[in-house]
């Protein structure tokens, strides 16, 4: 049940106006002889008060079917388990609950004023949510408007029918032998980035300048911006193989599109009070608000329409030209004629902020668990080096599928980043009709929050090193060791980075080798180290997120340029 959302309000004004017509009128003698608007507006509220008490607390504390339900300690009579939430890094106290709440696969807790939510915690209960009853639950129309403001209503948004077919036609650009034809389009743009970093690198080390005799060890380093660095690369690889355009990012630092993807991503207060005044009032009107968040938001959706709608048009005249269209997405999905030139638009908005901001968002993170973790650093690199041809080279020599995804410890470092810090935090789904999950009757309306942060970090699913980041879990002990392939989980559904069912992420693979790619260059070149070293520290850095989670001030690592590769 949503508060406002949840507001009865034609039923509430019927009944108000009837009886202050009534009233007003003369024919209810006990009612004073008030004019027709003071007793609509006398009803309107007294029914609204009550209505009121109903949502914030009996309805919750009496008559919800799931009191039965375990409920963490530390909920307000009022905001519920919010302050928690709000007080700890994202994800944190679900970690928590998950791991230290007994229960049978769901966890009841409280959002803002109270607001019941429902948390999935083991595999038998998020296979019905995700595969077997995935169309009973849909994304909220609130997170959908909201969303859809950036990303456009395309296969992330698309429910229903109209999701299948969508997915139906965009598959082919994302099956597993198109995918693999990529690796080489992402290790040249990922070495264009890494050439370019290190330029920068070296740059920024001879401009600063020592202030006296420098340490041969702390020659040829610079901090840089990791987010953003990550960001641009992204941009430029999602631009080529998605939709047959280089965008220029990674040469280019002030370009507009990756700056108008920074300004829309980028947490701030104010689009973290937005958020929370979407929990609770319909996002079409939280969007009406007079507020600098929402001019930005509305000015970067019209640059980014018009950017994805030149695309289109571009690859239409190409189309009527009889001329080849390649094999990036954009081209499959014009191919398929199953997509109006708007939606093709709306599809672009997805792949484009999506499909960068999520790797962009791993990078971020594998670059930070590295530098707290050196010595896996040092064996990553290790691999790397002896694997793989140095960046230095010249040479024609091409990288395949099977250079990359023969890289035993760099794909594990890969699964295990993805594991511990998921790009995407959060999903929400409300139950679309009334339906029921394990056996329990679910009501219409109700909001069930799949949280990959907690559940990628389930003891009870993972083991007792859960929270570690330990990427040996992946790593088989030897040739009949089958287990690694899922990190030792026991179960799929154990890994919610991607989600799973017909709504899992459709990328996957993409992102996967596009990811593999990235880090094997920056960690072949740059030795790294945080730069704020109490950040090393989880509970010292502030997390927050939009549409990816990712350090609230953004990560500056210490980048040390190292010969030989």
């Amino acid at each position: 049940m949503d508060l406002f959302r949840t507001l009865p309000v034609r039923s509430i004004s019927v009944v108000s106006l009837t009886t202050a017509y009534l009233a007003s009128s003369g024919k209810l003698p006990i009612w004073p002889q008030w004019s027709l608007v003071p007793s609509f507006l006398a009803l309107w509220s007294l029914q609204f008060s009550f209505w009121l008490i109903w949502v914030l607390f009996l309805y919750n504390s009496l008559f919800s079917p799931f009191q039965d339900l375990p409920t963490p300690d530390g909920k307000h009579w009022l905001f519920g388990h919010f302050p928690i939430i709000k007080k700890f890094p994202t994800g944190k106290p679900m970690i928590e609950w998950v791991n230290t709440l007994p229960n049978d696969g769901l966890i009841r807790y409280f959002g803002l004023f109270n607001q019941e939510r429902l948390l999935p915690t083991n595999p038998k209960v998020l296979t019905e949510l995700l595969t077997t009853k995935n169309y009973d639950f849909q994304k909220p129309s609130s997170w959908r408007w909201l969303i859809g403001r950036m990303l456009g209503i395309g296969l992330l948004l698309a429910e229903g029918d109209e999701h299948k077919v969508q997915r139906r036609n965009l598959n082919p650009a994302f099956h597993f032998r198109h995918i693999k034809n990529l690796y080489p389009i992402f290790w040249s743009k990922s070495k264009e980035g890494v050439e370019a970093l290190t330029k920068k690198v070296l740059s920024d080390e001879k401009s600063n300048g020592p202030s006296g005799p420098k340490d041969q060890e702390e020659s040829r380093t610079a901090v840089v911006e990791v987010g953003n660095w990550a960001s641009r690369i992204a941009l430029d690889i999602i631009g080529v193989t998605g939709l047959g355009r280089d965008f220029g990012a990674i040469s280019d630092p002030g370009n507009e599109l990756n700056q108008t993807y920074q300004n829309l991503f980028s947490p701030s207060k104010q689009s973290q009070t937005l958020g929370m005044l979407n929990l609770i009032f319909p996002a079409h009107l939280v969007q009406l608000l007079p507020v600098q968040r929402n001019a930005d938001i509305l000015e970067a959706a019209r640059y980014i329409r018009n950017v994805c709608h030149d695309l289109v048009r571009a690859k239409k005249e190409k189309q009527e030209r009889k001329e080849s269209l390649g094999d990036d997405i954009l081209s499959t999905a014009i191919e398929s004629g199953a997509f109006s030139d708007d939606n093709l638009v709306d599809q672009l908005m997805t792949f484009l902020a999506a499909g960068h901001e999520t790797t962009a968002s791993a990078m971020t993170w594998a670059i930070y668990l590295l530098s707290k973790n050196p010595e896996i650093q040092s064996r990553l690199r290790a691999e790397v080096r002896s694997r793989l041809p140095s960046l230095a080279d010249d040479s024609s020599q091409e990288i395949t599928s099977v250079d990359i995804d023969s890289m035993t410890y760099l794909n594990a470092v890969c699964s295990e980043v993805l594991r511990y810090f998921p790009p995407a935090p959060v999903t929400i789904r409300v139950a679309a009709c009334d339906t029921s999950i394990q056996g329990r009757h679910i009501r219409k309306g109700t909001q069930f929050m799949i949280i990959p942060w907690a559940i990628n970090k389930s003891e009870a699913l993972w083991g007792p090193d859960a929270r570690e980041f330990n990427p040996d879990r992946w790593v088989p002990k030897d040739e009949t060791d089958k287990g690694a392939a899922s990190g030792g989980a026991t179960s799929n559904y154990a890994f919610l980075t991607f989600l799973h069912g017909p709504r899992s992420c459709i990328g996957q693979q993409f992102a996967k080798a596009e990811f593999a790619c990235m880090l094997a260059t920056w960690v072949g070149r740059f030795e790294m180290e945080l730069e704020n070293k109490e950040e090393e520290d989880e509970e010292k850095i502030s997390i927050k997120s939009t549409l990816t989670a990712r350090p609230e001030k953004g990560l500056f690592a210490r980048l040390k340029v190292l010969d030989g590769w």
